[in-house]
């Protein structure tokens, strides 16, 4: 069912004739990944904001253990899956820090008023 074109230098290998549930699985993270950038360009809130971030982190984790599942090195993709997973929680509880330092000083959450701000 699977046959090998060729051998990268690493021994990584391309495989042709994909199953229809990978074709599937790619294209699902590719409308995914499209909502996380619709949704953090067209807001101004800035909650709205860290949700498509979010969306849009996720998006790139199922991208990832798609190329993993891909190239064979399953193993390694988990591996990134996780640390982009620690990272993506650590970036988002620093912008929510933000996001209630903001409404604190301003009583909003827009984020077209931020550019009013002064020290």
């Amino acid at each position: 069912m699977e046959e090998v074109i060729s051998k990268m230098p690493q021994g990584v290998e391309i495989i042709r004739d994909m199953p229809q549930e990978f074709l599937l699985f790619g294209v699902s993270a590719a409308l995914v990944l499209i909502a996380g950038f619709y949704c953090l360009i067209m807001t101004y809130n800035l909650i709205r904001a860290l949700i498509g971030l979010e969306i849009l982190t996720k998006s790139v984790t199922l991208f990832i253990i798609l190329a993993g599942h891909a190239t064979g090195r399953t193993g390694l993709a988990q591996a990134l899956a996780i640390t982009l997973i620690v990272i993506e929680v650590v970036v988002i509880a620093v912008a929510v820090g933000i996001v209630l330092c903001v409404y604190k000083h301003i009583k909003s959450i827009d984020a077209r008023l931020l550019r009013n701000i002064r020290g």
